[in-house]
């Protein structure tokens, strides 16, 4: 498939899709966001991409019309969808707007794609590709061995994870019924700079400096796999670009990590690199909490598939990235209260 000129990404004003949106912009494509501007999507995270080749639209995916509209409008190329619920304990609490959006939501992505699509002739409907972002949490648990990989029994957990599953099964059945060129992707814990400050790396970084508690679920011991946003991103684009239509692909940081070893690690970069006025360890802040419900005890993501066929390649190390964001964080305390105000 030639590369995309022009695609809609939804859900490109939050953390993992403004990443894409910013390295598309930078590799020359047009980029149509769209983007409701819930508390985790913010447009100050595309102010460095917005201008001639990056636009916003503030709008719903459920919003089957609307889709449509610009799909047509902007002669789309490509969807990439990462709009989503994404936190588990909010899933929890609230489950019914996860099944709007990542259910209904993705519905009403493929209907108005699957328009669009059979609209097209010629070159322009054989390229045209629609992309669904998924997670590994889809595939459940896993015990002290093994690894998630694409033909894994998918088994969720949470109702996010239920969802975002049967937005993926969506997804392949809009493949196989209809024939519209869907690719699926899942991949593990996401890190890096413009995460809300609500997952675990940023809310550690931010509440650490702030001299709070840094709360910490059970014993700290349940184990995730990381890899940087940028990383998750390219692997992406190459889907897109590489994957075939139908196909699945896993991408994984190969850092598998307990919790409080994150935790640590923030702590003993941040005491280095920024110490506490009064002396004393961020650790000090570590507190333990009941853990939460259904609390998957470890992720972890077999990506050699996407090694082989899409030649991906990671640029970041955990430890490389974790500095990295943390940098990013102390540098942008700014960004962090507005995005935090505004949610509040």
């Amino acid at each position: 498939m030639p590369q995309p000129k022009t695609l809609l990404v939804t859900g490109g004003a939050g953390f993992i899709g403004s990443t894409y949106v910013e390295q598309q912009v930078q590799a020359g494509n047009r980029v149509i966001v769209l983007d409701s501007l819930t508390y985790a999507g913010h447009r100050e995270n595309l102010s460095g991409s917005l201008g001639d080749r990056c636009e916003l639209v503030v709008g719903d995916i459920r919003d089957g019309a609307l889709v449509l509209d610009l799909l047509k409008k902007h002669a789309i190329d490509a969807v990439v969808a990462f709009a989503a619920e994404s936190h588990v304990d909010n899933s929890i609490t609230a489950p019914a707007v996860f099944i709007e959006t990542n259910i209904m939501g993705t519905y009403a992505l493929l209907e108005a794609a699957r328009s669009w699509w059979s609209s097209l002739s010629g070159s322009k409907k054989d390229h045209f590709r629609f992309l669904q972002v998924s997670t590994d949490e889809v595939y459940g648990t896993l015990g002290d061995t093994g690894k998630f990989h694409e033909e894994h029994p998918i088994r969720p957990n949470s109702p996010y994870s239920a969802s975002k599953a049967a937005g993926d099964h969506l997804a392949r059945a809009w493949f196989e019924t209809y024939g519209l060129p869907t690719i699926i992707t899942n991949c593990t814990n996401n890190y890096g700079p413009r995460q809300f400050p609500e997952k675990l790396i940023p809310l550690m970084i931010t509440r650490a400096l702030a001299g709070k508690p840094l709360p910490i679920y059970g014993e700290g011991k349940n184990i995730r796999d990381w890899i940087h946003v940028a990383d998750h991103c390219r692997g992406v684009h190459l889907a897109l670009t590489n994957g075939t239509p139908g196909e699945v692909y896993c991408f994984g940081g190969n850092a598998e990590k307990q919790n409080i070893e994150v935790v640590h690690t923030i702590c003993d970069v941040l005491d280095r690199i920024q110490p506490k006025a009064g002396g004393g360890s961020y650790r000090e802040q570590m507190t333990f909490v009941k853990d939460r419900p259904g609390h998957d005890w470890r992720y972890a993501m077999d990506d050699s598939k996407a090694k082989k066929i899409l030649s991906y390649v990671r640029e970041y190390n955990f430890e490389s990235g974790i500095e990295a964001t943390i940098q990013w964080y102390l540098q942008n305390s700014s960004w962090c209260q507005s995005v935090t105000q505004k949610a509040a």
